[in-house]
């Protein structure tokens, strides 16, 4: 078996307008003009991943609009196996994003073409070929809940991002090594109020208790905690100057993967998946802003 990843999950074009703040129900506010970059959440931490030095396929649907063949081209670019991508006829994917003056976003996905691939299409993968597989839900649940079980029954280790936020079964999560979540996401999983680290830690059991192996908790700002078998711990933030936060958390589930599959111990993967999310905060775009190999190494330097 090699140390491949497969990132299976969503390619978007993401329209992009910064505004000085979000928008409550009823405003009407101006923003700057339209700026398009590749998105997507699997397509971002594929991104990642290969930026960060992985080797990665990826597995996702676009559809055969004029966004379709940029979003392709954008992936081989950076090296991504793209023999498993899919095409099937409408719109591909877009988020509508925006930007306030801090940095952070509020994000609508059109999904398109991701709303289209099928367990079916799961069939075309060779499991043997790869050691990890990265999930999202951006793509319908019932694929994730069968790529899960195909992976793990060819002892694939599995890492699933539970974004955009949805409810899983108990039997989903037993499926799930490496279960990463924010605080909004933990707290939907565990109906427990997540806001710092102790309560981070709580919600993190719980769902250990469900019978996710390693659970992460990211916190943005505050950094992250993680809960194991064999360990347990927190990791802070790295201070820095924050431009876009749009696709931090894929950066840091992409970064994390390449860190596994360098057999690194998970301690060590964290940082790496830490640093390298920092990173993509200092610079506008999803793809555009996510960090290579040297510049992550330096900043853990």
């Amino acid at each position: 078996m090699s140390n491949n990843i497969l990132v299976i999950g969503s390619i978007n074009m993401d329209l992009v307008v910064n505004v000085e703040r979000i928008p409550k129900a009823g405003d009407t506010i101006l923003g700057s003009d339209v700026e398009t970059f590749a998105g997507g959440k699997g397509a971002n931490q594929a991104v990642a991943a290969a930026k960060a030095g992985g080797q990665v396929s990826m597995m996702g649907t676009l559809g055969t609009d004029a966004y379709a063949k940029e979003l392709l081209l954008g992936l081989k670019d950076v090296g991504i196996d793209t023999g498993l991508v899919l095409n099937e006829e409408g719109s591909s994917g877009i988020a509508f994003i925006t930007i306030d003056a801090k940095g952070e976003n509020m994000i609508v996905v059109s999904s398109g073409a991701n709303r289209k691939i099928s367990k079916q299409n799961l069939e075309k993968i060779d499991f043997e070929s790869y050691s990890y597989l990265v999930l999202q839900l951006e793509i319908p649940l019932d694929v994730v809940e069968e790529a899960l079980i195909m992976a793990k029954s060819k002892n694939i280790k599995t890492i699933l991002n539970v974004a955009p936020a949805q409810k899983l079964s108990q039997s989903v999560i037993k499926n799930i090594d490496y279960l990463i979540v924010n605080e909004g996401e933990a707290a939907l999983l565990t109906n427990k109020q997540v806001s710092d680290k102790n309560s981070a830690k709580q919600a993190a059991k719980i769902l250990v208790d469900k019978g996710a192996n390693t659970v992460i908790v990211t916190l943005g700002a505050d950094g992250l905690i993680w809960q194991s078998p064999e360990s347990n711990g927190d990791l802070n933030a790295h201070k820095i100057t924050v431009v876009d936060t749009t696709s931090a958390g894929d950066c840091f589930c992409g970064a994390f993967a390449v860190a596994l599959s360098e057999n690194k111990d998970l301690e060590n993967s964290l940082a790496f998946a830490n640093a390298a999310a920092a990173l993509a905060t200092t610079k506008k775009g999803a793809q555009a802003s996510l960090p290579n190999r040297e510049e992550i190494d330096k900043i853990l330097t």
